[in-house]
């Protein structure tokens, strides 16, 4: 079951991911500097090794997380998804934002990816504890 737990929890917040930014799509592409067409898609766009690659870094982040979890004893619902929130907040989060200040990006690209770890994390939190 604690495959299956990594998995799912994985595949959520890989899903969230693409709902999130479809959602803020424009203003990460403007922060991000990628330039875009004349139709506002990506130049060089269409390479799916940034979705595999993202949806292995799911994976590893559930794993870890997973691990974490039942060393510490979390359990509920409640726990799990503070548990989540945390990690993002003051593990990933951070991180990118230091990436992202020595290469000279804007702040609106740390506040748009290190939301989605934040609320990625709080999702993979939930799932770890409910399955």
């Amino acid at each position: 079951m604690g495959m299956l737990s990594v998995i799912v929890a994985a595949a959520a917040a890989w899903i969230f991911g693409a709902v999130w930014y479809m959602a803020l799509s424009k203003p990460w592409l403007e922060a991000s500097g990628i330039e875009c067409d004349e139709n506002g898609k990506p130049k060089n766009g269409g390479s799916p090794v940034p979705f595999i690659l993202s949806a292995i870094a799911m994976l590893i982040v559930a794993g870890m997380m997973r691990h974490l979890f039942i060393m510490s004893g979390i359990v509920t619902l409640g726990a799990g998804i503070v548990s989540g929130l945390g990690i993002g907040a003051f593990f990933i989060a951070p991180w990118i934002m230091i990436n992202n200040a020595y290469g000279m990006r804007p702040f609106k690209l740390t506040a748009i990816d290190s939301g989605y770890a934040i609320f990625g994390c709080a999702i993979i939190g939930a799932v770890l504890v409910l399955l």
